[in-house]
């Protein structure tokens, strides 16, 4: 390796210094799951490799899915057995390889509704996802009755079923697992940089040979030479050919999908609940110390940046779960509620879930090449792919892609630490519990978080309004993390703003300050980082009590954000 991971001030700067008129064999345009994990694959084959991103890493789809690392049964039922088995395997190696300490195991109940043939039909199905899964490292599905399963999930009512199957998938934070993605490219050479917008292209002889990028903190541009562009920017990816003058091969569709947040306490479960309804399946998921239940599945046409959730598609979801609730749920105990646009491949007529969830890879123009489609799950199958696609613009063998077999950083030394957990807790003066939350996090990085409270223990406080939290955590964040903004520590390197009833309110002060002592902010600038937070939380809460008609002129409007990108053209 010849990076580093530490995303700080002096590797931002070093990057833009060797992206301005610099040149690289592979630019990679979008740090979602896609890109970053392009780039890994790209630099690991021994390309040069740079990742730029508009804005935050993850800042799209990446930190607002369902956060499931799975194979999708909704997929198999479509008869699609090759997207479900692909993604079983991603699943098994990131549970066991590839990211042990940011992939962990989750239960999910299937009500049935009745008697015999559903039974046969969904326990069949369920083998199938079972075998296909491959190994043993998660429990084999299992047949319950009425009795077994509400003592699983007392939750339900009794009479919105007549049995159950348990089955497992697994689960992530999304944004953090981007995150990892991102810094585990750096570590092996790769230049990463966020708030760095493509604005235009360079072509010769009707070929992109240049990318010109604008810093989006500075208004600073510069030019990089490109053996080849790839465009990983998803719900983006036709706005980006666009910017290249090429039509492209193929359209993408935005679908929305909203999830609300709910406290752990007002569902009594043990397990996961998966619900089917009449557009798709609605997931209750366990989520720490709460529940996240979701989602939607419609079309997007607004700006892409800040899908906005109305209070027609809050409805939604709390009536279709409701349903099977013994205790309803009410908007009241809703602490969060995130959107998000999955980028599905268009086709004429078709309605969003019923899209494909396969990726695809177009070449055009010459010089460029994208890919779009797929799932989170399989983010790892659409980097090989098209780094493969790539590597005929460079015209030179390349070795093959080898991110099956390198772990991201945190996971070499992770499990060991895990055994260790009970004496690192009493080494820093911390509760199990929290210990045990940090390396779920973090993995084998733990030590790096904690090691400042070494000589300063305010370090090792809760974040105030989100005690889950510690301000080491926060301090990490713009440390090595590469957190440039308030939103990007309350949103992504936590998810305080969707875990809290207050949105993250409570605690933007003294994070912004700690932000501050580390980023070097004067007031001015704590000042406008509170006032653009605390605006799009408010701007949030107002689309939520709004209707889908209503909501129609909010969607066009764009949230406070303190970087200067212009990505919805």
């Amino acid at each position: 390796m010849n990076g580093g991971s530490q995303l700080d001030a002096e590797h931002r700067q070093s990057a833009w210094e060797r992206l301005d008129g610099g040149h690289v064999d592979v630019l990679v345009v979008g740090g979602g799951v896609t890109g970053a994990g392009t780039a890994l694959d790209a630099v690991t084959r021994g390309l040069s490799t740079a990742l730029v991103e508009a804005r935050d890493f993850a800042s799209g789809t990446s930190s607002r899915s369902s956060k499931l690392i799975h194979g999708g049964l909704r997929y198999l039922e479509q008869m699609d057995f090759h997207l479900v088995r692909e993604a079983l395997l991603e699943r098994e190696l990131m549970l066991t390889r590839l990211a042990p300490h940011l992939i962990r195991p989750v239960s999910f109940l299937y009500p049935l509704t009745h008697h015999g043939w559903e039974r046969l039909y969904v326990g069949a199905g369920l083998l199938m996802y079972d075998v296909m899964g491959g190994s043993r490292t998660l429990p084999r599905s299992r047949h319950l009755t009425r009795t077994g399963a509400r003592a699983l999930a007392p939750a339900l009512r009794r009479d919105a079923l007549v049995g159950g199957v348990r089955y497992y998938d697994a689960q992530c934070d999304d944004a953090r697992h981007t995150l990892t993605l991102v810094r585990t490219a750096a570590q092996y050479g790769a230049i990463v940089r966020s708030s760095t917008e493509v604005v235009g292209f360079v072509k010769e002889g009707g070929r992109v040979v240049a990318a010109e990028l604008r810093d989006t903190e500075t208004g600073d541009i510069a030019t990089v030479r490109t053996g080849v562009v790839i465009n990983a920017t998803g719900v983006w990816t036709d706005d980006v050919q666009v910017l290249a003058e090429s039509r492209g091969e193929f359209k993408v569709r935005a679908s929305k999908g909203i999830h609300l947040v709910v406290p752990r306490d007002r569902i009594s479960s043990e397990t996961g609940i998966i619900l089917r309804t009449e557009r798709s399946v609605l997931f209750v998921i366990p989520w720490g110390e709460h529940w996240i239940i979701g989602t939607t599945d419609d079309d997007w046409h607004y700006a892409k940046a800040h899908p906005a959730a109305s209070r027609t598609d809050v409805d939604y979801v709390l009536n279709h779960v409701n349903a099977v609730l013994a205790v309803p749920l009410t908007a009241a105990d809703i602490s969060g509620v995130y959107a998000g646009l999955r980028p599905l491949l268009s086709g004429e007529e078709e309605v969003t879930s019923q899209l494909s969830r396969e990726h695809a890879i177009s070449r055009s123009p010459r010089g460029m090449v994208s890919v779009a489609g797929g799932k989170y799950t399989t983010y790892r199958i659409m980097a090989r792919d098209v780094v493969d696609a790539a590597v005929g613009e460079l015209g030179r063998h390349v070795p093959r892609c080898v991110t099956d077999c390198i772990p991201l950083v945190g996971a070499d030394g992770y499990h060991a630490l895990a055994n260790q957990a009970e004496s690192l807790a009493t080494e820093a003066g911390l509760p199990r519990w929290r210990v045990d939350h940090l390396l779920g996090r973090y993995g084998a990085m733990l030590r790096d978080v904690l090691a400042p409270a070494a000589s300063d223990r305010r370090w090792l406080e809760p974040v105030p309004g989100a005690g889950t939290y510690l301000m080491a955590e926060i301090r990490y964040a713009a440390t090595h993390e590469g957190a440039l903004h308030l939103d990007d520590v309350l949103t992504r390197r936590t998810r305080i703003s969707i875990e809290t009833p207050h949105r993250g309110l409570e605690s933007m002060k003294p994070v912004a300050m700690v932000l501050a002592e580390i980023l070097g902010w004067d007031d001015e600038q704590v000042t406008r980082e509170i006032a653009a937070y605390d605006a799009r939380v408010a701007a949030e809460r107002a689309s939520q009590e709004q209707t889908d008609d209503e909501n129609a002129i909010a969607r066009r409007l764009v949230a406070p954000d303190n970087r200067q990108t212009q990505v919805d053209r």
